[in-house]
């Protein structure tokens, strides 16, 4: 496995950890992280990151997605359609990847030929998050136009808008979809997906940076603070909590092993953590290992080589269905109704353009390029607007 994370230095750390057992019974366990990869892709700092099987993609406030071959251990290129920093990226199976910004746009990506498949200009100001349904039919968006949007992934359209009184910076599926959570500040609403209501409210002490289901009723919850809580949604008790960093946990990130169950934090203080989990979550989690990067730290990932990945992948028709060009059309003009309310807006372009890194027009839109590229046409910019002036 390979614990990545991104930081305000504009780095992307890659560090492989091998678990060692020790001891006769060889029922403890000293995981050994070891340094592999820093990737210095991004002119500003990284805001968001997501992996599958194959590919780490990372988002920045240079508004790029970056992508990172983990197999080969190369830069695969840049997408380059959205024109303000990127808020969240997620992955779902290898098939697909989803975007969002502040520009407001919603992009679905072929992950395998690196195709913007679909362009849906979501809310009428920033994207700050958004999560897949488990089936990977409905995405949820939250917003800083105070809306929380449902959308339909198989047809590429808006199924439901809420109002909600205050910009969530958060939002998250439970892992059998039947729930799911909104964050504002330091609240943390419990929404049942079968009546699209609140049924509870966790009040954290900090603002929540991060949130993660350890189970289908088990929350783990990170904020300004050094502390880690696990909340139970259907009770809205906290469980237990402990001392995890010794700056504010900016993000988190939950697996399973055979062997355990794994929560990796990362912290302001520079140092990455993986907790191996109870299965009683009244008791606090132990400690594997710690890597110290030395930098702010800002999103985090886990990268699992699993051979078996595109096989336990979900069925197709489960997954965002690809757009032909005419669909697109028909797709461009839905996605500019789709909150009712708002005004005509400029139709954001949706049509596929090819992703190879040949492209001998390097410039923001539907196009994979090459680093070398990008910064080769940064620098032209530069020096086209040093001349007018």
């Amino acid at each position: 496995m390979e614990v990545v994370a991104g930081c305000y230095e504009q780095v992307l750390f890659g560090f492989a950890v091998h678990p060692e057992p020790v001891g006769d019974g060889h029922r403890e366990q000293r995981w050994a992280p070891v340094a592999d990869f820093t990737h210095h892709a991004h002119t500003a700092s990284l805001s968001a990151v997501a992996v599958n099987s194959r590919f780490v993609v990372t988002g920045s406030k240079d508004e790029t997605i970056h992508i990172y071959d983990m197999k080969k251990k190369v830069d695969h290129g840049a997408l380059m359609h959205h024109n303000g920093t990127i808020t969240c990226l997620k992955f779902h199976g290898n098939r697909h990847l989803i975007s969002g910004a502040e520009d407001g746009l919603i992009c679905v990506w072929d992950a395998r030929r690196w195709e913007c498949l679909k362009s849906i200009r979501a809310h009428k100001g920033h994207v700050t998050f958004l999560s897949i349904h488990p089936s990977g039919k409905l995405a949820l968006s939250v917003g800083t136009d105070k809306t929380l949007r449902t959308w339909n992934l198989v047809e590429g359209r808006s199924a439901f808008i809420k109002n909600i009184k205050q910009s969530a910076h958060i939002v998250e599926w439970s892992p059998k979809g039947e729930k799911y959570v909104v964050v504002i500040l330091n609240r943390i609403d419990v929404y049942q997906l079968d009546t699209a209501s609140v049924s509870g409210t966790i009040t954290n002490e900090k603002r929540v940076s991060s949130v993660t289901f350890l189970s289908e009723s088990v929350l783990a919850v990170a904020g300004d603070e050094e502390v880690v809580r696990f909340f139970d949604c259907d009770s809205l008790t906290c469980l237990s909590e402990f001392k995890a960093h010794e700056n504010r946990v900016k993000d988190m990130f939950s697996f399973e092993t055979p062997e355990h169950h794994v929560l990796v934090t990362a912290s302001s203080d520079g140092f990455i953590k993986m907790w191996k989990l109870k299965q009683d979550k009244k008791v606090s989690p132990s400690l594997l290992c710690e890597i110290n990067t030395n930098a702010r730290l800002t999103c985090l990932g886990v990268w699992l080589d699993r051979r078996t990945d595109t096989k336990e992948s979900p069925p197709a028709a489960a997954e965002p269905a690809p757009v032909s060009k005419e669909q697109s059309r028909r797709n461009k003009e839905e996605s500019g109704h789709a909150v009712q309310e708002e005004e005509k807006q400029p139709k954001p372009d949706a049509e596929k353009c090819s992703l190879t890194g040949d492209s001998n027009k390097p410039t923001r839109g539907n196009s994979l390029v090459s680093a070398k590229k990008r910064k080769t046409v940064e620098m032209l910019e530069k020096k086209r607007k040093k001349k007018k002036i």
